[in-house]
């Protein structure tokens, strides 16, 4: 289950480079600069699958996760958002504009690409690169924090809608991961 929910963050994060190409590739088609055919069909419907996987993952990652989550209290926090961020953006710009997917071969080595992309964001926890939360408000952080009735410091990176506070109040969290996890003002269990 744990593969399959990291797969779909990997997937989301690439849902905005999915759309670029997408819109790409109805202005050629409306332009009829490239035909509807087998090729274009399937450009079309992987692409419309990814985004959906891909916003899915990430709802069901965010709002519906079912792991349990504990009460903490941020002790530091920095934003490194910035240091992640506008490397992994500028590759998917880079690799989806000038694209031209209607080539058999530039299809496969654009699926080639994303599938070794895949394999290192996966095997190294990369989950916290991810541009499409950033987009939606996230903010990514390295937090020290303590559990609700515990005073032992850990850390953690973590994924937060908005600014976080450092002056006392408590959110809830699921930690087990250390590589990120979503904390919220809210408890969802």
């Amino acid at each position: 289950m744990n593969f399959v929910k990291n797969l779909l963050l990997y997937i989301s994060a690439f849902v905005p480079m999915y759309v670029l190409v997408f819109v790409k590739l109805c202005v050629e088609i409306a332009n009829q600069n490239i035909s509807f055919n087998v090729l274009n069909t399937l450009n079309f419907v992987t692409l419309l699958l990814l985004i959906l996987a891909g916003v899915g993952g990430l709802i069901w990652n965010v709002k519906f996760s079912t792991d349990k989550s504990v009460k903490i209290k941020i002790i530091s926090k920095q934003n490194i958002t910035d240091k992640h961020f506008l490397g992994y953006f500028s590759l998917f710009v880079f690799f989806a504009i000038p694209l031209d997917l209607s080539l058999v071969s530039a299809y496969c080595v654009y699926v080639l690409v994303l599938i070794m992309i895949g394999i290192v964001y996966i095997n190294n926890s990369l989950y916290y690169i991810n541009p499409l939360l950033n987009i939606l408000g996230y903010k990514f952080y390295d937090i020290e924090y303590k559990e609700e009735n515990n005073d032992e410091i850990k850390s953690a990176k973590i994924f937060f809608k908005g600014e976080l506070s450092t002056d006392g109040e408590f959110f809830w969290a699921n930690v087990k991961n250390q590589h990120f996890c979503f904390v919220d003002k809210k408890h969802k269990n």
